[in-house]
């Protein structure tokens, strides 16, 4: 079975709320990990190399670099088990990265964001008890103390209304994410967007070990402006404000620090 390719899709969000059957697909690899990079050659051969254990165990690691004006491709290349150029911006390169995959399980991973050690054998346990897709608490590297209670926000808000963010490390199996059509292609709040459409065939899997996320840009712009800005954004875009407009008044570019 041949892989959509997603950037075309133009899927709606109205699915059927029922997820279609599993698709038989070769044992290995059971896991495709997605990591869409922008000018990430300071850090992107510290963070591939913390995947090695899980290439070990059955899974493969491609990086989807939007156009690096730095050495992050060549740096993934040694590392990675394939790297693709796409176009710029995170919707693109990760359902290139899903398109060019052969995993039967899809994570998409930041690249300022860390697995847990036991994220391989997490996953592969909730798909088994049959979750459809899933995502990781998270945990901001910094000592803010502002940013604790970031992290419980962000964790209880998603296991409140079952949307996840990128920053926890989606997965979702290959075949209700082609199902659903991808991410949308959008500049702006694509993670969203794909967990909404996710949340009409099932609930996510809330796995409480978390990740860890980079503080680079609350660290960047500030902790409490940063809150005041991601409120603003998420709620113009619940009230129906196009994430394109959104992305042209706050400045957004797809490398969002």
């Amino acid at each position: 079975m041949n892989m959509p390719r997603f950037r075309s899709a133009a899927a709606s969000d109205e699915h059927p709320g029922s997820p279609p059957a599993a698709v038989t697909r070769p044992a290995s690899p059971w896991l495709s990990v997605i990591v869409p990079v922008l000018d990430e050659a300071a850090t992107i051969s510290a963070h591939l190399a913390g995947l090695r254990g899980l290439q070990r165990q059955g899974g493969e690691l491609l990086v989807v670099d939007g156009g690096s004006v730095d050495e992050s491709a060549r740096l993934a290349r040694m590392l990675a088990d394939r790297v693709l150029e796409s176009a710029r911006g995170r919707a693109a390169q990760m359902n290139a990265g899903a398109d060019a995959s052969r995993g039967e399980v899809l994570l998409f991973l930041h690249a300022d964001t860390v697995l847990p050690p036991v994220a391989a054998e997490l996953i592969r346990a909730a798909v088994a008890a049959g979750a459809t897709w899933g995502r990781f608490d998270v945990r901001i590297d910094g000592r803010q103390p502002l940013l604790r209670v970031v992290e419980w926000m962000m964790n209880w808000r998603s296991r409140l209304t079952g949307i996840a963010t990128g920053d926890q490390a989606v997965f979702v199996r290959r075949d209700v994410f082609e199902h659903v059509g991808g991410f949308p292609d959008l500049p702006l709040m694509e993670d969203i967007a794909l967990a909404k459409r996710l949340k009409r065939v099932g609930r996510p899997a809330c796995l409480r070990p978390p990740v860890l996320t980079s503080a680079r840009r609350w660290q960047k712009h500030g902790v409490v402006r940063t809150i005041l800005l991601m409120w603003r954004l998420r709620a113009s875009y619940f009230f129906g404000a196009d994430p394109r407009q959104l992305a042209v008044r706050y400045g957004y570019s797809p490398r969002q620090d």
